[in-house]
């Protein structure tokens, strides 16, 4: 009870409001300027686009941006450091490339020489005028490779960034985050270009402004009326784990995805990063529970009240959905069990909780008696934690259209989406802005 009532109120419209006004005041009554946190890990490939568009922010909005130097997360917040460095250089392309902002073209890894080299040359740009652009060229030659970096050195200098980066790190940490590219304003974090909208969104409306969106906002849709008619119906994959709020988020949309282009959909669940003995600091957990609220309430899903479902309430629920998934309920039960742990606050780990998540999804008590007695599912979320890791992937939700590389994230939708009109043979969506 206690648990439920923490998180409910934790996730509060109520609470955010009160804590968005008490800073507001204290910044009006100080004269203070308003003032943007900007994260900057200079060989983090979503910074360039980022800070694209949180320059155009800051000119509407007559903003001060405080540029942090930052290094990469540490390996408690970023376990499999390479997975995210790889995954985040082909993310990032196909970001820009959907936005208008580049060719799609996936960057190869700098060396370690060449990154210290870009942080010598940020740390030299951080005060000066133009530093948004000045910490997105740096990104971008770091990448482009060869001596690209040359006259950026020769236009900003170079600077020792060992305290620059010190300083970042704890300002990043003092603030509640834990990656790079990251926005924080007056106690909101706001990661890459994908969370920008809901600063533009909170900075509207404190300017009472009726204004065009200046940040993009990258979701799936328009869906087609009806399936495209094809010979065969793709693949669409989906790997989900009971205790990820992000998980509920997707499952509740994949369904709608999947049945607009006539893909069959393969749920392929695995155990949760820290049943698999990988670490979930704190910051961490605090920043996907606030981020999949504001997430969920965009998309007119319940989430807020918890009841961590970790160890037996997750392993009790995976049997059952191994157990129901032939049937073709898996869906309707991982949609369900999400809701009860994540929305509903349901205890898990006892029958009542579980039977009554079982019994909305159309699960008997049976169903879930015979579940419980079989261990056959611990296997098949080991392979399935095999395949996602082959896709270069390691974190749920993710996804994979066919034999099409594999995307993370409930976020990254759309790009399903343009991977599945692929597989049908329809033309790609136009979502750049205008």
């Amino acid at each position: 009870m206690l648990q439920r009532t923490l998180t409910s109120v934790l996730t509060s419209r109520m609470l955010r409001d009160l804590r968005r006004g008490t800073r507001r005041a204290v910044r009006r009554i100080s004269r203070a300027d308003r003032t943007l946190h900007y994260f900057c890990q200079i060989d983090d490939p979503y910074g360039p686009v980022a800070l694209h568009y949180l320059a155009r922010l800051a000119d509407r909005h007559a903003l001060t941006i405080a540029f942090r130097l930052v290094p990469a997360p540490d390996q408690a917040a970023a376990p499999e450091a390479a997975r995210l460095a790889a995954y985040s250089r082909r993310d990032a392309a196909r970001v820009e490339q959907a936005l208008g902002l580049g060719d799609g073209r996936v960057a190869d890894e700098p060396p370690p020489a060449r990154i210290a080299h870009a942080q010598r040359i940020a740390a030299s740009a951080l005060g000066r005028d133009g530093a948004a652009q000045a910490l997105a060229a740096i990104t971008r030659a770091l990448f482009a490779g060869g001596d690209a970096l040359a006259p950026l050195a020769a236009r900003y200098g170079e600077a020792d960034p060992a305290a620059a980066l010190a300083e970042g790190a704890a300002d990043r940490a003092r603030l509640g985050h834990y990656l790079g590219s990251v926005t924080a304003f007056e106690g909101e974090c706001y990661w890459g270009v994908d969370r920008l909208h809901y600063l533009g969104a909170r900075l509207a409306a404190e300017d009472d402004l009726e204004v065009p969106p200046l940040c993009p906002m990258l979701d799936p849709g328009p869906y087609p009326a009806m399936p495209p008619a094809v010979a065969t119906s793709p693949r669409l994959d989906c790997y989900l784990s009971f205790r990820s709020p992000y998980s509920l988020v997707a499952a509740e949309r994949i369904g709608a995805l999947a049945k607009a282009y006539g893909a069959t959909l393969n749920l392929k669940f695995v155990l949760p990063m820290v049943m698999r003995g990988l670490p979930v600091p704190a910051a961490k957990r605090m920043y996907i529970t606030l981020d999949t609220k504001r997430e969920a309430t965009r998309h007119g899903i319940g989430f807020g009240t918890i009841h961590d479902p970790v160890g037996a309430g997750v392993e009790r629920g995976l049997a059952v959905l191994h157990h129901v998934m032939p049937s073709g309920k898996g869906l309707d039960f991982a949609i369900s069990f999400l809701r009860g742990a994540f929305a509903d606050g349901i205890d898990m780990t006892g029958d009542a909780g579980l039977m009554k998540v079982a019994a909305r999804a159309g699960v008997t008590e049976d169903e879930v008696r015979a579940a419980l007695a079989d261990d056959g599912w611990r296997a098949v979320a080991e392979a399935n934690r095999a395949d996602m890791f082959a896709l270069g992937l390691w974190g749920v939700p993710s996804f994979q259209v066919d034999d099409c590389p594999g995307w993370w994230g409930q976020d990254r939708l759309w790009m399903i989406e343009d991977d599945l009109r692929a597989a049908t043979g329809l033309p790609p969506i136009d979502r750049r802005m205008a």
